[in-house]
This record gives structure tokens, sequence and C-alpha cells, in this order.
């Protein structure tokens, strides 16, 4: 198990560090003679960078700068093209920084360690055509995707070796972290309930709106009659839930549409609401349990922390060696980041 979190955030942390999804080709392409792309500085050949004395090339920027937007465009803020240009330069070359270092270290990677990765990446394409047309959109050949695979896999061995297994976290850093943080640790009051719902279209008529508050009255008759409510769910309900019995597990505020959230939050474990309506339509709402506002015991979430805040300090550590190289190293930046 610790294996495996340790490959969960190791993975993140390469990608936080240096984009992993970039430049295995880009020495093959300096070979050729590349045209100088729209942000190079005139006479450097297409490259918007040299690291000593490798070139990141404009077509490998260009590919980082589309996966980043990519990225990025899925939290629906805004993109600052010039800051975001610069930002994967950096890691461009905080990437190539440590390649280099993991070459002067002797790391290794054998071809079937290599074939392996490629086998389970094509795993994920349900047919070979799609499997091309992914290689063809990344602007790849099969051979320059293993040649990426195969740098990444060898940043992932060094920085295991260098920066991860040598990383541990003392139980009282924890403990410290722990007590001077308490709100990080806190679990909001949660509801259980159970719903049964009656749909109603935004734009329904008044007959059709009629008669779903007809249809909620009726199931709600029976429910007061005696009859079973998950059962009264399952068979009348318009709720994907309804084949659970309309159960919807726990939620706290602010997760359920705030009539609906109201209306839960003042029942008691056991009691059933009065028709609530919302904007999917008419709700009936039964609590089944209520847990209080309280905080997360540190023997409980401790080895999580401690899986956090080594992945803190990895990162940490890896921004200063980069730093550190690139004092040491030659860097050369041509590229505009402003127009």
């Amino acid at each position: 198990m610790q294996g495996r979190q340790t490959k969960r955030w190791l993975r993140i942390v390469t990608m936080v560090a240096f984009t992993l999804v970039t430049t295995a080709w880009q020495a093959s392409a300096a070979d050729k003679k590349p045209s100088p792309g729209k942000d190079a500085a005139p006479g450097q050949g297409g490259n918007v960078a040299m690291v000593n004395g490798v070139p990141i090339t404009q077509e490998a920027f260009d590919r980082s700068l589309g996966y980043a937007k990519e990225q990025f465009s899925k939290s629906g803020k805004p993109v600052d093209e010039a800051k975001m240009k610069e930002e994967v330069l950096n890691q461009l070359i905080g990437g190539e920084l440590l390649y280099q270092e993991s070459k002067k270290a002797g790391i290794q990677i054998d071809d079937k360690t290599v074939e392996d990765q490629m086998a389970q990446w094509k795993k994920q394409f349900p047919t070979e055509d799609d499997y091309k047309k992914a290689l063809k959109g990344m602007n790849l050949t099969e051979d320059l995707m293993r040649s990426d695979m195969k740098r990444g896999l060898s940043l992932e061995k060094f920085i295991t070796e260098k920066f991860v297994n040598k990383t541990a976290i003392p139980e009282k850093e924890i403990k410290q972290f722990y007590d001077s943080h308490p709100d990080m640790f806190k679990q909001l009051e949660q509801v259980k309930a159970s719903h049964i719902l009656i749909k109603v279209k935004p734009d329904a008529t008044q007959a059709e709106q009629d008669e779903a508050l007809k249809k909620i009255k009726e199931i709600q008759a029976k429910q007061k009659k005696g009859e079973d409510f998950a059962e009264l769910a399952k068979n009348s309900s318009e709720c994907p839930s309804s084949s659970k019995g309309g159960d919807l597990g726990y939620f706290s505020r602010g997760q359920m549409v705030p009539p609906f959230e109201a209306a839960a939050f003042a029942l008691k474990p056991g009691e059933v609401s009065d028709i609530v309506k919302t904007e999917f339509g008419y709700h009936l709402i039964k609590v089944t349990d209520k847990k209080p506002e309280s905080t997360i015991p540190f023997d409980q979430i401790k080895d999580r922390l401690a899986q956090y805040l080594k992945q803190e300090k990895v990162q940490k550590e890896i921004k200063e060696t980069v730093e550190g190289l690139k004092k040491t190293g030659k860097v050369e930046i041509f590229l505009k980041t402003k127009p």
C-alpha cells in the first residue's frame, strides 16, 4: 500500500515540478532544420532555450504549452498567456536539468520497462486507429513516444532515489502540523437523507406543474399511512437514487440546492419533510442520520498527513535543486513571453 501511495503522488510531484509530457524527442528534432517559431528569437533556429548546450525546441515548447492550456481550461479560469509561457518554459528547463543529472547519476531504464509502459498507455485506446490518431494529434511517432516515456521513467527513478527515498517526516513534525492547522481537519455537520422526486421541467406549463404536485401529494399520503419510504422511492421517484430507495448518502451544507438543504438539516433522524419544491421538481425528504461537526482524530489522519508533508518537502527540494543547477550550469533563454 505504501508503495502505491508513493507512486501516485510521485507522479503528481514530477508533473508539478517540470511537465513529464515533454521533450525526449527535442534532441532528435534539433538535428533537423526547424523553421523559427513565432516565439523564438531571431537567429536561434527555432529553439526557445539552451540548457548546458541541449536545445529546447519551439516544437517541444508548443506541445507543452498546448497541454498546459488544455489542463488549465478545465478550471474555467482566465489564462494569463505570458505567465503561462514563462511557467511552461521554466518547467522544461527544470526537466532538462534534472534529466541531465539523472544521466550523470547513471540512471538506466531497460527496454522491457519502457515496453510495459507503452503497453499500459496503449490500453486506454479502444482501437488501433484511436491510438494512431492520438499519436498524430500530439505530433508524435511511436518511436518518439517510446523515447519520451523512457525519459520520463528516468526522471521518475532519479527523483525516487535522490529525493523520495531519502525523505522522512518524523511523527513529532506531523503532530505539530496537525495541532497548528486545526481548521484543516474539521468535518462539517453532515446529514444522511433519502428522497422521492417528481420532476418538473423548467419550462413546464401550469397544468404540468399541477400534475406533478398531485403525484407527490398522493405519495405523501401513502407515506403518512405507514408505507415504507424506501419502497415508495423505488416505485415512484424520478431520481436515479430510486434504485437505492432514494438514498443520497451523507452530505454537508453547500452540496445541495438551498431549499432541499434547508429542509434536510431542519429534520431529525427518522423524520420526513413536507413537500419541498426546488428547481428539479417536488421532493419528500427523509433524514436517516446526522453527524455533528467534528475534528478528524490525529491517529486517523496521520498517515495521509505524513504523505502530504513528504510530498511538500520533496517538491521544495526539487525546486531548490533546479535553482541550484541553473546557477551552476549554462541556461540561455530565447523565448519572448510578451508581445
